[in-house]
């Protein structure tokens, strides 16, 4: 009997399919790799050297805080004597940094306050005369700092805070007010109107509007302001040594110049390099943490949205 052979279905077979080839990967060129070293080379060396030229004399001073030296209180060997004769002139360094810290810190807060109210003012009212009082108040920067502080003595002297810490605060708000308020004007300006606009919508004030929508985004700018106003009032000298007669009042930029000749006016070098390294850590500190905000808060300015 015959075997018939099973039916098969004839298939086409396909040419099976290859994945495309990659691309090339870039063959990196030696000479562009060259050129842009020797681009960035001179920025580099620009930049390192002014690195060099700013830190050599803090670096300078903190090592000869604590270097022997003649005539300080640290004559042998490497030690924290300069430190020691710091914290016992007179009231005492703790007594000093307390009384730069109150004046530093209402400074700010009174800085901060009043130019952002007139910062918002100036960015989002229309009022007669705005720009008027906006150059009256950015031409109190065009007059010299020591020319207002006899007038501001007999002023203060009059209401009664002459030899005041209160009333060195309010000296220095006076003075970092112009540039504050600028500042804070070209913050708001950098802000969308319609987010202010929509929160009014929505039922919140003017001051509503300003401190839950406004402060947040310019936030940036505040702190530059108070970082600007810190570094002013911790640092002011003129100021302290006109309005204050009290030694246990003093700031300690005034402390540390009485310190330098206590002794029949020879200066302790030690004791005095001692005081500018106190002096200049709460500073490095406060930079170092904020410069974010701080780069942040110059440039709101110029980029707006």
């Amino acid at each position: 009997m015959p075997t018939g052979s099973p039916s098969t279905s004839t298939t086409v077979s396909e040419r099976p399919l290859t994945p495309p080839a990659a691309p090339a990967a870039p063959v990196s060129s030696g000479g562009a790799t060259i050129a842009g070293i020797a681009l960035r080379t001179p920025y580099w060396v620009l930049t390192g050297a002014l690195a060099l030229i700013f830190l050599f004399p803090l670096v300078w001073t903190a090592v000869a805080s604590v270097a022997p030296q003649a005539g300080t209180n640290q004559t042998h060997g490497w030690g924290f004597g300069n430190y020691e004769t710091l914290t016992h002139y007179q009231a005492g360094v703790w007594r000093y940094l307390a009384n730069s810290a109150l004046v530093s810190g209402l400074t700010v807060a009174l800085t901060l306050l009043i130019s952002l109210l007139g910062g918002y003012a100036f960015a989002r009212f229309r009022f007669p005369g705005k720009n008027v009082l906006f150059l009256v108040t950015l031409a109190i920067l065009m007059v010299p700092y020591a020319t207002l502080l006899i007038p501001l003595y007999v002023l203060l002297n009059e209401v009664g805070l002459q030899n005041s810490l209160v009333g060195v605060a309010l000296v220095l708000t006076v003075f970092q007010l112009p540039f504050s308020t600028f500042l804070m004007r070209i913050s708001f300006e950098a802000v969308p109107r319609e987010l202010d606009e929509a929160a009014l919508v929505d039922g919140c004030s003017s001051f509503g509007a300003l401190w839950r929508v406004l402060v947040p985004a310019v936030k940036p700018g505040m702190i530059t302001v108070g970082l600007f106003a810190f570094l002013a009032a911790w640092n002011d000298f003129m100021a302290p040594l006109i309005l204050i007669n009290d030694s246990e009042r003093m700031t300690l930029p005034l402390a540390v110049s009485n310190l330098r000749g206590q002794v029949q006016g020879v200066v302790d070098y030690g004791a005095t390099e001692a005081g500018v390294v106190v002096l200049a850590l709460p500073c490095m500190v406060l930079f170092l943490l904020l410069q974010r905000h701080y780069v942040r808060g110059f440039m709101s300015g110029a980029l707006k949205g």
